[in-house]
């Protein structure tokens, strides 16, 4: 393909991630995907320039644009040499006509950017959530041990116990280690989630929101397969991944329930009050993971947002009621708005009367409100807000 092809390509895909966006339906890695597979004429470098240019444009403009087009265009104003591929040319995107529409730059929808400044994510904070993400893998304990684990690249040491930091693409998914199960892909700040529940073995721990297990591992391998491992959650489907991923790792989960929503307690009625720990990674905005998915800041409008806090509200006290006297509640989003974070831990302390907050112990982070705040641009992870509660 020639790059004006790749330019026109990008646009047309654009189009499909906006329209997408707009329908709340496939996001953009699964629309390229498909693209791809049904485009084999695309070469190796051609689809990783277009995936490039596509995934540029989505980070470079703030509201949703109007058309893919207008999206490259903002793009073309930060590298102008891409106005030289509007050429008209076959298979090219056509001429630049006089007073074209260009999206809109900034971080994201109005709404959503004065949300995120009174949670003090401004400047180079916010910036900092549309950089590229880095690839980190967790050392699984139950198969590995960190220090003499020989990997094709070795990694740089992260804060997690069991963490590594390699470059973004790096293949590992084609590795033998993967393979064995000697390693797990799992975001930096992810691991520390983990940590701060502090599951130990001979522990009863609930994993409430589990989705396809990849914390769940992690408190696995904590556990050291000695106790109670519960994964749960009201998603058939993710929660249907979890068995494989477990078998490959090696890791015991002791129950794999699924839920039905707003009747939790009822599938979970065995382990009402008796549970050490119970770990909430409670659905959310993910505006921690826009480094991840970066068109995730066009989906999200100020009525769902309400929905998903509801959600939390709900899960928290569905977990309150299943931490035994004296255990810990673990409140985890990949969010960075305060609504969803310390405003949702205080609403819940001032909800339960005896209830504290204590402090994670972990190596990064900074304190927000009952709880603590991993972000991109200080942490170097995902955007994270975590408070571990304690049940009197």
């Amino acid at each position: 393909m020639t790059p004006a092809a790749r330019v026109e390509t990008a646009i047309g895909l654009l189009d499909g991630v906006i329209a997408s966006a707009l329908a709340k339906g496939p996001p953009a890695d699964r629309i390229l995907a498909d693209w791809f597979k049904a485009n084999r004429f695309a070469g190796s470098k051609d689809r990783r320039a277009i995936r490039e240019l596509v995934y540029r444009a989505i980070r470079a403009c703030g509201p949703i644009p109007q058309t893919g087009r207008a999206a490259l265009l903002r793009l073309a104003e930060e590298d102008p040499s891409l106005l030289l591929l509007f050429d008209g040319s076959a298979y090219g995107p056509p001429p630049l006509a006089e007073g074209e529409l260009v999206a809109e730059g900034g971080l994201a929808p109005a709404w959503l950017t004065e949300r995120l400044e009174r949670a003090g994510i401004e400047g180079e904070e916010a910036a900092a959530l549309l950089g590229r993400a880095p690839l980190d893998i967790r050392v699984n304990t139950l198969k590995a041990d960190h220090a003499s684990l020989a990997l094709p690249e070795s990694g740089e040491p992260l804060a997690a116990a069991q963490g590594l930091r390699l470059p973004p693409g790096t293949a590992v998914e084609q590795w033998d280690a993967y393979a064995q199960g000697l390693i797990e892909v799992q975001d930096g700040g992810s691991q520390l989630a983990c940590e701060a529940v502090a599951a130990s073995p001979g522990e009863t721990v609930i994993d409430l929101c589990a989705g396809a297990g990849g914390k769940t591992l992690a408190l696995a391998a904590a556990m050291a397969n000695q106790g109670t491992l519960v994964a749960a959650d009201t998603d058939r489907t993710r929660l249907g991944r979890l068995a494989p991923r477990a078998a490959r790792a090696g890791a015991l989960v002791a129950e794999t329930v699924l839920l039905d929503p707003d009747r939790e307690l009822e599938r979970l009625a065995a382990w009402r009050g008796k549970a050490d720990a119970v770990l909430v990674d409670a659905p959310c905005s993910g505006t921690g993971t826009w480094r991840r998915n970066p068109e995730a800041r066009w989906r999200l409008d100020a009525a769902s947002l309400g929905r998903v806090m509801a959600l939390q509200r709900h899960l928290l006290a569905v977990a309150a009621d299943l931490v035994r006297p004296g255990g810990r509640l673990i409140y985890v989003t990949c969010s960075l708005l305060d609504e969803e974070g310390a405003e949702q831990a205080a609403a819940f302390l001032a909800d339960h009367p005896g209830w504290r907050a204590e402090a994670p112990s972990l190596p990064l982070g900074r304190p927000r409100g009952p709880g603590l705040r991993l972000t991109p641009l200080h942490d170097g992870t995902d955007g994270f807000f975590i408070a571990r509660l304690a049940k009197p």
